[in-house]
């Protein structure tokens, strides 16, 4: 399923995504996202005409095993002349919110429910901003059913479960939190195919998450649904960046960050602290691209016993946290050198605080990632403290 934006608001484009399309090893569904609109017919009615013409209704469901899937259409625009493509909102429409009422009514309630739209229901990066106009009519017509939000348009991966809380968030869910899971979907041009070519010929593009680019897939098992990410020209084997966040790159962001990304010069040895920084707090970051609430990271330095990694944002009601301290060092290292997203904050970035008693010369970290289903992931960073 592509959850919308198919192409970059040319819409004479959409007859070769058909093509594309029709050599996938399985049926193609879609949604239209905010670049898939006629904007010269912004009247409630007659925006979505060219994207029918060639895909079908912008909304629609289908059964699946037991799993019922729910596409909406989540863009709007307001009807009056002229709207800039700036206006869009989050939200269903009386039509369309009267159509989902009706369509869940004929569903049983041991079915589960993947619901699907460009934009997500609400989210963590933008969550003092945007969410859902008829937010709270959704959560009541879906309380007690298992199910499953999927929403893309921010160039993101966000893994939001169950009692999850962000300070924006608290008129639309209360003090409960989130009733269900809400996947954010990296997109699969990532930051706009931004950044530099790598060998295998796909750009860096990472996301203003310091998310590559990639693919989100859900498997589905009678009613149980899980999720996982694939890299673009990757597997599903890589699934976390490391870096160091040091006083050096701390002071790097702070005089880099009214450049223009892309024009930057590299920090010099991003992977060395000096023995003065290990002193004044540096820490091994770890961004779990899927990483939620029910992750876990550890840490093992130079073989030693592991140690636990915080989470840099606990969903416990806070507000987003972001800024050098918060940000992914090697996201924002790539970013600021080569272009794509800005990585100043995210929702699922771990670190642990070096030992300030490590002695100079080559040391060995040895991260270890367990995703809320207790899959493992492990990767290793090789650094340099120095006199």
């Amino acid at each position: 399923m592509f959850i919308g934006d198919l192409v970059g608001d040319d819409l004479t484009f959409f007859h070769q995504i058909r093509e594309l399309t029709s050599m996938l090893n399985g049926p193609a569904r879609f949604l239209p996202g905010n670049h898939d609109i006629d904007y010269d017919s912004l009247d409630g009615q007659h925006e979505f005409d060219s994207f029918r013409a060639q895909f079908g209704p912008e909304h629609y469901s289908y059964d699946t095993g037991k799993t019922h899937v729910i596409a909406l259409s989540t863009i709007e625009y307001p009807t009056a002349v002229p709207a800039k493509k700036s206006d869009d909102t989050y939200g269903l429409g009386k039509r369309q919110l009267q159509w989902l009422r009706a369509d869940l009514a004929e569903v049983p309630k041991n079915k589960a429910i993947v619901l699907a739209g460009h934009s997500p229901l609400l989210e963590f990066f933008y969550s003092d901003e945007h969410s859902t106009k008829q937010l709270k009519e959704i959560y009541k017509l879906l309380d007690g059913r298992e199910v499953i939000a999927l929403g893309g348009h921010t160039h993101m991966s966000e893994n939001l479960r169950a009692g999850d809380l962000m300070d924006g968030w608290r008129e639309k869910v209360g003090e409960e939190g989130l009733p269900f899971t809400h996947l954010t979907v990296p997109a699969i041009s990532g930051q706009w195919y931004d950044g530099r070519v790598t060998e295998n010929g796909y750009p860096t593009s990472i996301q203003r998450d310091g998310t590559p680019p990639g693919v989100l897939t859900l498997d589905i098992k009678n009613t149980k649904i899980t999720e996982r990410f694939t890299v673009t020209g990757g597997d599903s084997s890589k699934q976390m960046s490391l870096g160091l966040n040091t006083p050096a790159y701390r002071k790097w962001y702070e005089d880099n960050l009214e450049k223009e990304r892309g024009t930057v010069e590299p920090l010099e040895n991003p992977l060395t602290v000096s023995r003065d920084g290990l002193d004044s707090d540096t820490w091994l970051t770890t961004n779990f691209w899927m990483g939620s609430t029910g992750s876990t990271v550890e840490v093992s330095i130079d073989g030693q016993a592991p140690l636990a990694a915080e989470r840099t944002q606990q969903l416990d009601g806070e507000r987003p946290l972001l800024g050098a301290e918060y940000s992914d060092p090697a996201a924002v290292a790539e970013q600021f050198v080569h272009g794509g997203g800005f990585a100043e904050k995210t929702s699922h970035l771990w670190r642990l605080e070096l030992p300030d008693d490590l002695s100079a010369g080559a040391h060995s970290a040895s991260v270890t990632a367990t995703d809320v289903h207790g899959r493992s992931y492990t990767e290793e960073l090789e650094f340099q403290v120095s006199e």
